[in-house]
C-alpha cells in the first residue's frame, strides 16, 4: 500500500521536526521544507528511522512566488500531497512596548506567519483537489496560545497567530465537503530553540503555577497531537482547535 505523504514547513528542528518524526511513525512519507540550503546532518536519519521516505526542500514560505516550485517538488517526490503541516514561523523580531512597534518588524512577522502560511495553504488545497487520492487529506496549522492570550510586548506575533486562527476556520468551512480536514493546533510553553532565551523566565512562571500541568511542554507533545489529527480518525471534527498547553489557556478564577 502506498504511504500517504506530508509536507512539514519549518520541519528541520523543534516542533516541526517533532511533527515530521511523529508523522513518519504514523505511516507518512515526509517532505520537509526549511530555510537552510541543505538538510542538517541527521535529519534524514531521524525521519527514515521510522520507515518513511524523506525529501528536503529549501524554501521561504514568505516568498509566494516559490510556492509552485515547492508543490511541484513534493508531488514529484511522492506523487501526491495528503497532509500539510503549517509550522514555519518566527517570533517577534523585537519584544517591547507595543507603542514602539515598527512597521518593518510587523511586516516581517506577518509576511511569514500569516501571509505565507495562508497562501501556501491555498496552493496546497488546490493541488489536493486537483489530484484525488485514496487517503483522507488534512491541513494542520500550528498557531499558539497567543492566538487568544495577549502578550503586549509581542503584539505582532499575537496578531499573526490570531489571524491564522480565523484562516483555519474559514478554510475548514471551504474544504469540509471535500473531505479535507482542517485543524488548528495551539501549543503553549514548549521547550525549543525559540524559547531557549527565556528559559529562566518560564521556569519561574511554571514553578509559580502558570501551567496547571506543572511542566514545560515538549515538541513531541505537539507532534503527537498532529499525528492524531493527520491520521484521519477525527475527520468530523474539522475546524477544531487542539490546545497543547497543559491547561495554560483554561480560564481560571
Amino acid at each position: 500500500m502506498t504511504r500517504p505523504a506530508a509536507i512539514v514547513t519549518g520541519g528541520a528542528r523543534g516542533i516541526g521536526l517533532a511533527c515530521a518524526a511523529a508523522l513518519a511513525d504514523a505511516g507518512f512519507d515526509l517532505f520537509v521544507v526549511d530555510l537552510a540550503e541543505k538538510a542538517a546532518d541527521g535529519l534524514a536519519a531521524d525521519i527514515t528511522a521510522h520507515g518513511a521516505k524523506f525529501a528536503y526542500h529549501c524554501g521561504d514560505i514568505a516568498d509566494l512566488d516559490s510556492h509552485a516550485a515547492l508543490i511541484d517538488a513534493a508531488t514529484s517526490a511522492f506523487g501526491r500531497i495528503d497532509c500539510l503541516i503549517n509550522n514555519a514561523g518566527i517570533s517577534a523580531v523585537v519584544r517591547g512596548d507595543l507603542l514602539e512597534l515598527r512597521p518593518d518588524n510587523f511586516d516581517r512577522i506577518l509576511s511569514i506567519n500569516l501571509r505565507g502560511t495562508v497562501f501556501l495553504s491555498q496552493a496546497v488545497a488546490r493541488a489536493m483537489l486537483a489530484t484525488p487520492g485514496d487517503y483522507p487529506r488534512s491541513i494542520i496549522t500550528i498557531t499558539s496560545v497567543s492566538a487568544e492570550m495577549a502578550s503586549p510586548e509581542r503584539a505582532d506575533y499575537c496578531i499573526s497567530k490570531a489571524g491564522l486562527s480565523m484562516w483555519v476556520k474559514t478554510l475548514a468551512l471551504r474544504l469540509a465537503a471535500e473531505n479535507i480536514g482542517v485543524f488548528e493546533v495551539r501549543p503553549g510553553i514548549i521547550r525549543t530553540d525559540m524559547t531557549s532565551g527565556v528559559t529562566a523566565k518560564y521556569d519561574a512562571l511554571i514553578d509559580g503555577g502558570l501551567v496547571p500541568a506543572k511542566r514545560w511542554g515538549e515538541a513531541a507533545d505537539v507532534g503527537a497531537a498532529v499525528a492524531a489529527l493527520a491520521g484521519a480518525k477525527l475527520g468530523f471534527s474539522t475546524g477544531s482547535i487542539i490546545n497543547v498547553d497543559g491547561a495554560l489557556s483554561v480560564p481560571r478564577l
